[in-house]
């Protein structure tokens, strides 16, 4: 089996990918920035109780990669809470740009200094892999990564036209100078991959739309580890209500605005359906100022009691405008939520089957469709069901068999 030099920042997707890797007996090293086995944030979650943590160190010391063996991993600590810093300190999309970009940097240097050991192929993830890539390239090494959002040039197009509906929200418009490099790094890792791992469709579509090298691209769709969700129960629909809830980050990307719009079109003629919006909060200030009666911000909760939000939900709604694939539709239907969504989340939904497909920015088709599922409660429990189903397919165990599938197979352009 090919032997995989692994390299993430953060800890996307619980490590998922280097615990995959590590089952089939795939991987040299897991480098990534902070990890709480290794260094210091290991020394800390030994001494320091869980009561006693504050919830900024509860997500740093929560980065434990299970299944990997903490020789396998390296973890540059220091650099981690660097970069740490200057995300908080980004004053603006333009400056955490240019954080993002030399982190992917630094990043790769780091782990160029240390060598590439006895790997035979190196696997890394948009905007943090290019050097890698290169370095790879020239020792023969075998190239993986994964476009884990549409590409930059299609973010932009997408929400600068959004940002611009807001007086306060056009410090959000980064100049084409400030983020063609981050589009141009990303175009010089297609180019220097052998394989492009992406979460959707959309994703490969939007490649294909920025002039890159679609024909290398793979769709996998992901998997969620389902046992985070089996202590929460959820009763089938109430006849009388309908609560409908929205997870990630309550911004413009995320489609927020349009979901709170719809909202607004129900608030008088429907008050019996409720909306709660959970995660951190970055919509404009005046569309925060007159939020309808019939929706609730709750900010951000703990990722360990997240489940007890989809818990209280009979519908789940993110009608994004730009994703890779929104592991949050994934946890709906585990949870046996229908789930509402367009075609950029980029998730597995079948339209009429376990949820419906709207149009981006369509208000009224997002108000049409909840009242829809309001009104029929046979309906929302039929597919309630349909979900439950769908999710089945769609655990860690599927996404690993469909990843490894995808990257031990000498040429690939099959969607999995």
């Amino acid at each position: 089996m090919t032997k995989y030099l692994f390299a993430q920042l953060g800890a996307r997707m619980h490590y998922a990918v280097p615990r995959i890797l590590q089952e089939a007996d795939m991987l040299t090293m897991f480098h990534t920035d902070i990890c709480a086995v290794k260094g210091w944030p290991a020394v800390l979650r030994k001494l320091v109780p869980d009561r006693l943590q504050p919830k900024g160190l509860q997500r740093l010391l929560g980065r434990v990669a299970n299944g990997i063996p903490p020789s396998k991993i390296r973890a540059y600590t220091s650099f981690g809470w660097e970069y740490a810093k200057r995300r908080q300190a980004a004053r603006g999309p333009a400056d955490t740009t240019a954080v993002h970009l030399w982190a992917g940097e630094t990043f790769n240097r780091l782990i160029i200094k240390h060598g590439l050991g006895d790997a035979a192929a190196v696997y890394t993830f948009n905007s943090a892999g290019l050097e890698l890539l290169l370095e790879a390239k020239r020792c023969g090494l075998k190239t993986v990564m994964e476009q884990t959002i549409a590409p930059q040039i299609i973010e932009r197009e997408l929400l600068d036209p959004e940002f611009a509906k807001f007086p306060e929200m056009y410090r959000m418009i980064e100049s084409k100078s400030t983020w063609q490099r981050f589009a141009d790094r990303e175009a010089a890792e297609w180019e220097t991959a052998d394989y492009i791992l992406c979460g959707s469709q959309f994703v490969v579509d939007g490649i294909r739309k920025a002039g890159g090298p679609a024909e290398k691209a793979v769709v996998v769709p992901y998997g969620i580890d389902v046992t985070r969700f089996t202590s929460y129960k959820r009763k089938l629909r109430r006849c009388k209500e309908l609560n409908v809830l929205f997870v990630g980050q309550v911004g413009i990307r995320k489609g927020a605005h349009y979901l709170i719009e719809a909202a607004r079109l129900l608030e008088k003629s429907h008050p019996e359906i409720r909306f709660r919006l959970v995660g951190t909060i970055s919509l404009p200030a005046s569309m925060l100022k007159f939020l309808p009666t019939n929706i609730l911000l709750t900010g951000q909760v703990p990722r360990k009691v997240v489940g007890e939000q989809f818990a209280w939900a009979d519908l789940f709604c993110l009608p994004s405008l730009c994703e890779g694939s929104a592991t949050v539709t994934y946890e709906a239907l585990v949870m046996g939520l229908p789930v509402i969504c367009t075609l950029n989340t980029g998730s597995v939904v079948t339209d009429g089957i376990d949820g419906y497909i709207v149009q981006v920015c369509d208000i009224r088709g997002i108000a049409e469709r909840v009242v829809e599922l309001f009104s029929n409660p046979e309906l929302i429990n039929n597919m309630s069901k349909n979900a439950y189903c769908k999710a089945a397919e769609h655990t860690v165990n599927k996404y690993g068999a469909r990843l490894l599938n995808a990257i031990t197979a000498e040429e690939s352009n099959t969607c999995f």
